[in-house]
């Protein structure tokens, strides 16, 4: 699940970081100690900068109905490309399309997303990552 090129996703319990602090700011991680499911693994460096995005990956499934429902929204042609990482603005979606699309996520999913989480879904990843926590929560 981790590469350390690019941008690296990863799902663990706790993350410990070596960070260099240039008059008390944060200018960049020296390295990162991953303990995942109570196994340790050496300190990843960074040695070109990659950008780390911790989360937890949603289901391949759900990723797959936003896709689908963020193309249909968007009258997308059915060959476009749509990834977990496809940014809504990148896509064409306006504001109104945005609020669009998170009310065909609450219909195909039977959730309700408040205005505030909403406002923080900027690609189809956290889109998924949000209806599988709304999911959770109300199982």
């Amino acid at each position: 699940m981790a590469s350390v090129a690019g941008t690296t996703s990863l799902c663990m319990t706790s993350v410990s970081c070596s960070l260099k602090h240039t008059q008390g700011r944060i200018s960049s991680v020296n390295s990162v100690s991953l303990p995942i499911n109570g196994k340790s693994f050496p300190s990843l460096r960074s040695r070109s900068a990659p950008r780390f995005r911790v989360s937890c990956a949603a289901k391949p499934e759900t990723v797959k109905k936003v896709c689908d429902i963020v193309k249909k929204q968007l009258a997308l042609p059915e060959d476009s490309t749509v990834t977990g990482e496809s940014k809504f603005a990148a896509l064409g979606a306006d504001s109104l399309d945005t609020v669009e699309i998170v009310m065909g996520l609450e219909e195909e999913f039977g959730i309700s997303v408040e205005e505030e989480s909403a406002q923080s879904i900027l690609t189809v990843q956290d889109a998924a990552e949000l209806i599988e926590k709304l999911m959770e929560k109300n199982a």
